[in-house]
């Protein structure tokens, strides 16, 4: 499991994810794709809008 499976998914859901959400999905640790949306914060290639506690990631639409 590497990033640009989570990128994949990011990009093909527009209402985005939580950290939970996309660890169920892809059957991987909630602490692997912290480190990948940490990562890709990082980077600026996603939005985070704040939904109580959860934090729902966003790919970037102008990102490739």
């Amino acid at each position: 499991m590497n990033s640009e499976t989570v990128i994949k998914e990011l990009k093909m859901k527009k209402e985005g994810f939580t950290v939970s959400e996309l660890a169920s999905k892809l059957k991987i640790s909630r602490y692997k794709i912290s480190n990948i949306f940490a990562f890709l914060e990082g980077a600026e290639k996603v939005i985070i809008r704040k939904a109580g506690m959860a934090k729902i990631y966003y790919w970037k639409e102008n990102e490739k």
